[in-house]
């Protein structure tokens, strides 16, 4: 697609059919045709791994949030258990504890 640049170029220089690019370069075309069709943005590549990255970076922060959320709640129960344990009466059987 490059001025001056030919599909049988460009296939001979690679070791492919120019029949094969013919194919390529028209489902290209027809894949950004259907994309208008269907009203959605066609966006570079550039752009689209961007995006990516920042799904893995939220994904991966997603997953330390998670993680310490689960300690913290460990931490919690074993807060909650200690104080019930201080709170609990003392129990030694019914005997006055006076003797």
């Amino acid at each position: 697609m490059q001025p001056g640049s030919s599909v049988s170029l460009v296939a001979r220089r690679h070791g492919l059919s120019p029949s094969l690019l013919f194919s390529w370069k028209r489902r290209m075309i027809e894949g950004g045709h259907q994309a208008v069709h269907a009203d959605e943005d066609v966006v570079g590549t550039s752009h689209v791994r961007d995006l990516e990255k920042r799904v893995r970076d939220l994904e991966r922060l997603l997953g330390r949030k998670t993680m310490e959320v689960e300690i913290l709640k460990e931490a919690l129960d074993l807060a909650r258990s200690k104080k019930q344990s201080w709170q609990l009466p003392s129990w030694n059987g019914g005997e006055d504890s006076s003797r």
